[in-house]
């Protein structure tokens, strides 16, 4: 299955070891989403569009209330790159 260039970049960032955070108000809606790395800073690029199209497509999940991670579904759609950029 082919997936966009922005889910490509979001994915290997995920894929890095990045999380997905999500800001939610009192009642529990979604407010802001943050993309980070595995330091911890903020990467661009997660938007509305892309963060649902990879929940239905099962490549996130979130486990426990935690932040959205890679699947091995995720994984498997991530093509490799050599600088992963």
């Amino acid at each position: 299955m082919d997936i966009s260039r922005a889910e490509q970049r979001v994915l290997h960032t995920l894929a890095k070891g990045g999380w997905i955070d999500l800001e939610r108000d009192d009642d529990r809606n979604i407010i802001a989403r943050h993309l980070r790395t595995r330091e911890g800073w903020g990467a661009p690029g997660l938007t509305d569009r892309v963060f649902r199209k990879l929940k239905r497509l099962r490549a996130i999940r979130s486990r426990n209330g935690g932040p959205y991670r890679v699947t091995r579904a995720g994984l498997m759609l991530v093509r490799a790159e050599f600088d992963n950029r």
